[in-house]
């Protein structure tokens, strides 16, 4: 009768056995590894809590104070600088109206019981009020034909509101073409012109195709009144504007 020997099982056996060993001494080094790690980092937040308390505690009191200013100050200030600037707005509207040179002096200088936009900004700088007085101010000095300061105030104001952000760089470009400094009038033209919106975009964009043709940027003119054809075509600048269109192409052709 023949006899077989089993061969490799027991040596198969063993091994898996031992790889099972190696896998659970693996794991077992994971974890104590990761307890190590944990103990450490236990360690140090105790030495170091003193610290963290302390941190915490300044960002905890930061946010508390950021609050207060914001409720308690800035916003009564606020409040008191509008309410301050009332006057000078109602008078800037009927200087506006009736282009008043003395109506103008007072929307910018006030009259001694009522505050104007000069002395709106020097005593509320910082607010949004005083940011609005810029702007007020910057086109009563162009009414006034004082370009540098109209450019000045302008220059100052800023605003997420696309009409009145846009008329204030137009008008930085009226106060440049006033001191014929055509290329600095050309560059607030165009960037006025950007803003996307029925209003003041067909206004700048028909103004920065005149100071082109000045500059004798013929082809970006055309651009500019063809822009003004295709896209404002309802607006009051698109009147004639084929003529314009004409003339700067036949300029350069």
């Amino acid at each position: 009768m023949a006899t077989y020997k089993k061969r490799g099982f027991k040596n198969k056996a063993s091994s898996n056995r031992a790889e099972a060993l190696e896998k659970n001494s693996a794991t077992a080094n994971v974890f104590n590894t990761l307890d190590e790690g944990s103990s450490k980092t236990q360690q140090w937040v105790e030495k170091n809590q003193n610290i963290i308390l302390s941190l915490v505690a300044v960002i905890a009191l930061s946010v508390i104070g950021i609050y207060m200013y914001s409720n308690f100050v800035i916003k009564p200030k606020e409040q008191k600088a509008f309410n301050e600037m009332y006057y000078s707005q109602k008078k800037f509207d009927e200087a506006i109206l009736i282009n008043n040179d003395s109506l103008y002096n007072l929307v910018l200088n006030g009259d001694g019981t009522n505050l104007g936009m000069l002395e709106m900004i020097n005593e509320y700088g910082g607010t949004n009020a005083a940011n609005l007085a810029a702007y007020y101010s910057g086109m009563i000095y162009l009414k006034m034909n004082d370009y540098q300061n109209s450019i000045k105030y302008l220059s100052e104001f800023n605003s997420d509101d696309m009409i009145l952000g846009s008329l204030a760089t137009g008008s930085i470009g009226d106060a440049f073409a006033e001191l014929n400094q055509f290329e600095d009038a050309y560059e607030y033209y165009v960037k006025a012109s950007k803003n996307n919106n029925s209003y003041t975009s067909p206004i700048y964009l028909f103004k920065a195709g005149l100071i082109a043709m000045k500059l004798e940027k013929f082809k970006k003119a055309e651009g500019y009144f063809s822009s003004i054809k295709s896209d404002y075509s309802k607006s009051a600048e698109a009147k004639n504007i084929d003529a314009y269109i004409s003339k700067a192409r036949a300029s350069y052709q």
